[in-house]
């Protein structure tokens, strides 16, 4: 059987395919987190590369413009649909360390020891090399990124946003992040920001192909770094890092849409749970923005988050059974029709600045369409930077204390995320690519966003604007500051605690912590791409 991973490229792929008479040809469309990776993707497109090729320049570009979310210190998940064939995924997992300490508390999970074996780096050019277009070379892909490690990015309003909350972070670290300080400061809107020691990095990548990140000269200078402090990752551990899996995407049916989402660890078997949910209420109820849909909306979330709580996957190594049952209709309408009183029996929950990532979306003029997730964990993953390469490592074996798994870390573990790069499908053909960032808040958006998508004719750029929600523990977090106080009063009175999450996030009366949505869509008989008003991103 083949296996599961944490990239996800949604892609629908085919200039050497024989398509259907009736397929939808797609147009080369591009919505990323930042306006330098939606412009590489284009130009790539522009040059002849399909959305695979455009895809891994974009994942790069991103790592270098949008440092906090991505980079190659991290991972990638790639969910891939072409046409007149089913989707698949491409697994993007990181990995634990072969040697691990046992029984270490999650605060003493620092700087080294918080870093899982990265993936980005092996699943890109794996998804180049198989379904690449063949028409650009690898070292053309990774030139953007190099340029724009070298001239600098322009910092935009959410990227100093991200900089300014973790300012503290950024300045006590001593692992080697001064170069996205500008005189020992953060960076300013408008401030350029230069990564020559990144730019080098990426330059040998380039040149000696990422086999070098895991094999060659970067990975003996990973290892000899990790030595030196107290890290767990070895030369070993790097050069036996697992090739990707590819595997069958998660699926369900809504309203008579097919939805594929990414397979666990990730969170993509949640978001069809949610929609399952949703399915038991007559559409006409939640078609709109308002009380009454908020109200389900709230009631389906929480349910299926405090489900993921109360009853955790702890073994993913054989998820098919438990899995299947977690995604199945009667299973839903169980869910749906347990009372109440039986809430949150375990725990509790509380806004958290862990779990970031950053999401893309790509549609080429052949139909090939992606959903790429990417992340290092928290923002900045571990706030450490081997000195010679410049590139920021992850935080996910402190991520994984985070998913009821207890404090024995174990080696060679797949880290679990809320990650769910998601593909909606109408007759067989793509008809949205989406995908979010922002921890467990992933679920809540993408759920309920393509729940609004299937049940209104309003398009996804619309819909991505509109106020969201998040529920999970009995505490409802909420977006939309201007609320019917009498509502707010029913919700406290049916047993919610009620929050307006703050983190200095907000652009245009739109917070970032509810996350940051990139998708493309066919509707109305038409492809558009959209990007979040939330963050810098840009849809082309």
């Amino acid at each position: 059987m083949m296996g599961f991973g944490d990239l996800i490229v949604s892609v629908a792929f085919g200039a050497s395919l024989l398509l259907n008479p009736g397929f939808k040809k797609g147009k080369d469309l591009v919505a990323s987190a930042t306006p330098e990776a939606t412009d590489t993707g284009v130009k790539i497109l522009e040059k002849g590369g399909n959305a695979i090729d455009a895809a891994v320049a974009v994942a790069f570009t991103l790592g270098v413009t949008e440092p906090a979310m991505s980079g190659i210190g991290g991972r990638t998940m790639i969910l891939l649909s072409t046409p007149n064939k089913p989707p698949i995924t491409i697994g993007g997992h990181a990995l634990t360390p072969s040697v691990l300490q046992s029984d270490i508390e999650k605060a003493d999970l620092t700087y080294y020891k918080q870093v899982a074996v990265p993936s980005q780096v092996k699943i890109l050019q794996y998804a180049w090399k198989k379904y690449g277009s063949g028409k650009l070379t690898w070292e053309e892909l990774l030139q953007p990124a190099i340029k724009y490690a070298e001239d600098g990015f322009i910092v935009g309003m959410h990227r100093h946003h991200v900089f300014k909350a973790m300012e503290e972070f950024l300045k006590e670290s001593t692992y080697h992040n001064s170069e996205l300080l500008i005189d020992n400061e953060i960076p300013s809107v408008g401030d350029l920001v230069k990564q020559p020691t990144l730019a080098k990095t990426l330059k040998r990548l380039a040149k000696y192909g990422g086999d070098d990140f895991y094999k060659g000269e970067i990975a003996k200078t990973i290892a000899k770094d990790f030595e030196e402090h107290g890290g767990w990752i070895t030369y070993e551990d790097l050069a036996s890092f697992p090739d990707p899996e590819e595997s069958t995407p998660l699926h369900t049916t809504y309203r008579g849409y097919d939805v594929y989402s990414f397979v666990p660890p990730s969170g993509g078997w949640q978001v069809l749970q949610a929609l399952n949910l949703l399915e038991q209420v007559d559409a006409s109820k939640i078609a709109k923005i308002g009380k009454l849909r908020s109200e389900l909306i709230i009631k389906a979330l929480n349910k299926s988050h405090n489900d993921r709580l109360d009853n955790a996957i702890v073994d993913y190594s054989n998820y098919d059974e438990e899995v299947s049952k977690k995604i199945s209709k009667e299973y839903a309408m169980e869910l749906w029709q347990q009372q109440e009183d039986a809430k949150s029996k375990n725990g509790k929950s509380k806004a958290s600045k862990e779990g970031e990532t950053t999401h893309f979306s790509i549609v080429d003029k052949t139909g090939m369409a992606v959903s790429v997730t990417s992340s290092v964990g928290r923002y900045f993953g571990a706030f450490a930077s081997t000195k010679s390469l410049g590139f920021f490592y992850n935080s996910y074996v402190r991520s994984l204390m985070g998913f009821g798994l207890g404090k024995s870390l174990q080696p060679k573990t797949r880290i679990p995320s809320s990650m769910s790069r998601s593909l909606v499908r109408k007759d067989g053909e793509n008809v949205l690519v989406i995908g979010t960032p922002g921890s467990k808040r992933i679920v809540s958006t993408i759920s309920q966003l393509v729940q609004l998508w299937i049940d209104s004719e309003d398009s996804i750029q619309d819909i991505i604007a509109y106020p969201r929600i998040h529920a999970i523990r009995d505490k409802v977090y909420l977006e939309d500051t201007d609320l019917d106080h009498e509502w707010l009063h029913q919700l406290r009175n049916d047993g919610f605690k009620i929050a307006f999450p703050y983190y200095g996030l907000t652009i245009s009366d739109r917070n970032a912590y509810f996350g940051g949505v990139h998708a493309v869509e066919f509707k109305n008989g038409e492809w558009k791409a959209a990007a979040d008003p939330r963050r810098d991103g840009k849809s082309n």
